[in-house]
């Protein structure tokens, strides 16, 4: 695939990616493009439909993935996530960078394909803090909570693995992780600049 490579985001729910992410694209607009994912379960209060999340059945989103169109999927908490090749190919088609937002078990799906992105793991500076950043968002059950925390623990472990991602942020800074994102991402921005003018 020609243009800018993707950039994919990984990291434990409440490490920040989102925040930075927005942050990015807000700043940057028409470099970046975020592909949007599939999932099963319901849209939380605020989210749209084909904006947050393509909102859809199990047995929609399985039919799709048994057909080969997803190029990472997962379930999570009974539900599933994942990301269809052609929600790529939306953003590349417009020669954005796609941002991917996948877990870790996604990242090993796409090191599987040709996809060539820059992988990018977002953590938090400790357990703890993830925890009290989880608890403060007030949307968890404490079983979900729970699951959540267990699920981030073994991210953080496998982030540490050599050759998983080319670079690991610890977002105890907002400015500081933000400014270490870009910094990583100049080059793949200054591509789609020229392109553009």
């Amino acid at each position: 695939m020609s243009g800018p490579r993707p950039v994919v985001l990984s990291g434990p729910s409440g490490a920040g990616k989102s925040t930075l992410m927005k942050r990015l694209m807000k700043e940057h607009e028409g470099i970046f493009g975020f592909s949007v994912s599939h999932t099963t379960r319901n849209p939380r209060p605020g989210e749209e439909d084909g904006k947050d999340y393509h909102f859809t059945t199990r047995e929609a989103m399985q039919d799709s993935i048994d057909q080969g169109e997803f190029i990472e999927n997962a379930e999570f908490s009974g539900n599933l996530y994942g990301t269809s090749k052609s929600a790529i190919e939306d953003v590349q088609a417009k020669n954005l960078i796609c941002i991917l937002d996948v877990d870790i078990q996604g990242v090993r799906r796409i090191k599987e394909t040709d996809l060539n992105p820059i992988y990018i793991s977002i953590q938090p500076p400790s357990m703890e803090i993830l925890e009290k950043r989880l608890r403060d968002r007030q949307t968890e059950t404490e079983e979900s909570l729970q699951k959540r925390l267990e699920a981030a623990r073994i991210d953080m472990e496998l982030s540490n693995e050599p050759g998983v991602f080319d670079v690991v942020i610890i977002n105890d800074d907002l400015e500081r992780a933000y400014e270490e994102l870009k910094d990583i991402l100049n080059d793949e921005i200054k591509k789609v600049q020229e392109a553009k003018s």
